[in-house]
C-alpha cells in the first residue's frame, strides 16, 4: 500500500513541526511549502520542500500535483505576534494570510487534494462574558484582525467543500511544548522571570500541547469524512494558572522564589471539545503538562 502524501505549508513553525512529526510517525510522505527550507535534521525523519510564498499571483497548483492530503498551518505575522501581527501593514497582512490561504485552498483542490486541514485559533470567537464555554457553534465576533482574518479563511474552505475534496479547519488555543532546533519555547521570558526572582502577574489561560495538536491533525486527515459533519473542531486541553506552571518549574530546578499569586479560573472562556474527542482525540492532560516542564527547562 503507498504512503499518503501530505503537503505541510508552514512545517518549521512551532505548531508545523508537531504536525509534521505526527505524519511522519503515522507514515506520511511529508513535503514542506514554506519560504525557506527546513535546516538539516530539523525532523525526526527526511522531509521534501518546496519553496512558496503566501502571495496569492505566486500560488501553483503545481505545487500539490501528486499529493492526497493538505495541512495549511502557515500564517505570515510580525515575529512574535499573531493579535497585532499585522504591524503598519493591515492591507498586506489581509492579503497574504486570507487571499492567500483561499489561493492554496483553491489550488490543492484543483490538483485533486482530497482533505485539507486549516489552522485556525480560538481568536475566530472573540469576546465572551467571563466564564462562557466556547462551542463550535457559537456565533463568532472577532475583535482583532488577525481574528477576523482565520474566520474569513475557515468560511472560504468550508464554501469550497465539496466534490470529493473536503475542507476541515481546527481551532487551536494557545500550543505549548518544545520550539525545537535551538529556538526559544513559549515560555521561556516567564521562567527566566521567575527563576531571576522577578515579579510575575497573574494570568490563567487554556492551553495544548503541540504532541495534541499533531494528534488532531492526523485525525482530521484519516478519519471517515462522513465524522467530520460542521467542518470546525476546538482544539484545546487544559485551563492552567500560571502559578500552577511556574510550581512545576520550582519543584524541578529547586528555586524557591515567590511564586505569584492565584488567577481567577472561573473566568476563564474554555473551549469545547466534544467534537474531537468523539473521534478518538485524547489529549495529554496534566501527566504530559508535567512530563514537559524538565524538557523545556533542560533546553532553556
Amino acid at each position: 500500500m503507498t504512503a499518503p502524501h501530505s503537503i505541510v505549508s508552514g512545517g518549521t513553525g512551532l505548531v508545523g513541526r508537531f504536525i509534521v512529526e505526527a505524519l511522519l510517525a503515522a507514515g506520511h510522505r511529508v513535503t514542506i511549502l514554506g519560504r525557506r527550507a527546513p535546516a538539516e535534521a530539523y525532523y525526526s525523519q527526511a522531509v521534501a520542500f518546496a519553496p512558496m510564498e503566501l502571495e496569492p499571483t505566486l500560488i501553483s497548483t503545481a505545487l500539490f500535483e501528486g499529493a492526497d492530503f493538505f495541512v495549511h498551518a502557515a500564517f505570515d505575522h510580525a515575529p512574535g505576534k499573531y493579535r497585532g501581527g499585522e504591524g503598519d501593514d493591515a492591507a498586506g497582512f489581509r492579503r497574504r494570510n486570507l487571499d492567500g490561504s483561499i489561493a492554496v485552498f483553491r489550488a490543492a483542490r484543483a490538483a485533486g487534494v482530497k482533505r485539507a486541514v486549516f489552522l485556525s485559533t480560538r481568536a475566530v470567537y472573540g469576546p465572551r462574558p467571563p466564564g462562557a464555554m466556547l462551542d463550535e457553534i457559537d456565533l463568532c465576533h472577532p475583535d482583532t484582525l488577525y481574528g477576523s482574518v482565520k474566520l474569513a479563511a475557515e468560511r472560504a474552505l468550508s464554501e469550497m467543500s465539496g466534490d470529493g475534496f473536503v475542507g476541515i479547519s481546527l481551532r487551536v488555543t494557545g500550543v505549548y511544548g518544545s520550539a525545537g532546533n535551538g529556538r526559544s519555547h513559549k515560555w521561556a521570558t516567564l521562567f527566566d522571570d521567575y527563576l531571576a526572582g522577578r515579579t510575575v502577574a497573574p494570568r490563567v489561560a487554556t492551553e495544548v500541547h503541540g504532541d495534541d495538536v499533531g494528534a488532531a491533525a492526523r485525525l482530521i486527515l484519516e478519519v471517515p469524512a462522513k465524522s467530520l459533519a460542521g467542518g470546525i473542531f476546538n482544539v484545546s486541553d487544559l485551563i492552567l494558572d500560571r502559578r500552577d506552571l511556574l510550581a512545576l518549574l520550582a519543584r524541578e530546578s529547586g528555586c524557591d522564589n515567590p511564586l505569584p499569586d492565584e488567577g481567577d479560573i472561573s473566568a476563564v472562556n474554555a473551549m469545547k471539545t466534544d467534537r474531537l474527542r468523539a473521534l478518538g482525540w485524547s489529549p495529554g492532560g496534566t501527566a504530559l503538562l508535567k512530563r514537559t516542564v524538565p524538557e523545556l527547562l533542560g533546553g532553556h
